[in-house]
C-alpha cells in the first residue's frame, strides 16, 4: 500500500500500486504507520517528507466500496474511516519537519485534504486533474475540512471554483489559482522538483520541534475542530 525510502534526510512516502490510491483504514494505517516511523528516524537533525504516489492517481478520495460493505454497517464504517483520516491529517501537522506533496496524477475529494496538509504541494502538468467532487455526488464538508481549504487556499474565487463549482483543474489553472505551488513536466519531473525543495529546506537546518510548533499553531483552527469532531459519519 506504501512505502518509505529514506534519501539522506529526506524521506519519501509512496502509495504503491496502479490503482486510485482510495483511502481506507487498512491505507490510512499503513501511511500512518510510516510516518511513525519517519518520526522515530528523525530525531538528531533536520529532515523532509515527500508523499507522492504510483499509477495515474495519486488519490482519487475515500475508498466508496470499503465504506459500502454490510458488516460493520455503513455509519459505523464512515465513523471509523473519518477518525482515521483526522488522526493522519493531525500526525501530518504535527510532524517535525517540512512536508512536501509531489502530485502525480489525478486527485479529488479527500485526497486534496491529504495533500494540502502538506507545507508544499507540486502537480504534474502533463496529465491529470484536481477535482473536488463531493458537491457533484451530495456529500457536505467536514468543518475541519472547510478549515483546511481556508487555510491553504487563500482567494475567494479560488475557494469558490473549488468547493461552490466542483471545478476540474489541470496543474497549470491550479497554480495560477494558488492550490498548488508548482507545475512540473512528468511524474518523475515533478518528484524531481519535490526532492530539490526538499533539499532546500533540510539545509537551513530548522529545529524540527519549533517547525512543528509553529505550523500547528497556524493550523490550530484545524487541529482545534478535529479534536471536536464527533463520531458521526461524516469524515
Amino acid at each position: 500500500m506504501c512505502t518509505l525510502e529514506k534519501r539522506g534526510n529526506i524521506f519519501i512516502l509512496t502509495l504503491t500500486g496502479p490503482g486510485e490510491h482510495r483511502l481506507n483504514p487498512p491505507l490510512l494505517d499503513a501511511i500512518r504507520a510510516a510516518l511513525g516511523r519517519v518520526r522515530a528516524e528523525s530525531t538528531t537533525s533536520s529532515s523532509a517528507l515527500i508523499t507522492t504516489a504510483d499509477g495515474k492517481f495519486f488519490s482519487n478520495g475515500v475508498d466508496p466500496q470499503w465504506l459500502a460493505q454490510s458488516s460493520p454497517n455503513r455509519q459505523a464504517r464512515a465513523t471509523l474511516l473519518g477518525s482515521k483520516f483526522r488522526s493522519l491529517i493531525a500526525d501530518l501537522i504535527s510532524l517535525p519537519m517540512p512536508t512536501i506533496a509531489a502530485v502525480t496524477g489525478h486527485i479529488a475529494a479527500a485526497g486534496i485534504g491529504l495533500a494540502l496538509c502538506h507545507d508544499y504541494v507540486l502537480m504534474r502538468k502533463d496529465r491529470g486533474f484536481l477535482y473536488m467532487s463531493e458537491l457533484d455526488i451530495g456529500m457536505p464538508f467536514p468543518a475541519w475540512f472547510v478549515a483546511i481549504i481556508k487555510c491553504k487556499v487563500g482567494a475567494p474565487a479560488s475557494r469558490r471554483l473549488l468547493m461552490l463549482a466542483a471545478g476540474k483543474l489541470t496543474a497549470a489553472e491550479a497554480v495560477e489559482k494558488g492550490i498548488v505551488d508548482s507545475a512540473h513536466d512528468s511524474p518523475a519531473a515533478t518528484v524531481e522538483a519535490a526532492v530539490g525543495l526538499a533539499e532546500k529546506l533540510v539545509a537551513r537546518k530548522w529545529d524540527g520541534e519549533v517547525y512543528a510548533q509553529i505550523r500547528m499553531e497556524l493550523l490550530s483552527e484545524v487541529l482545534g475542530l478535529i479534536r471536536a469532531s464527533n463520531s458521526g459519519p461524516r469524515l
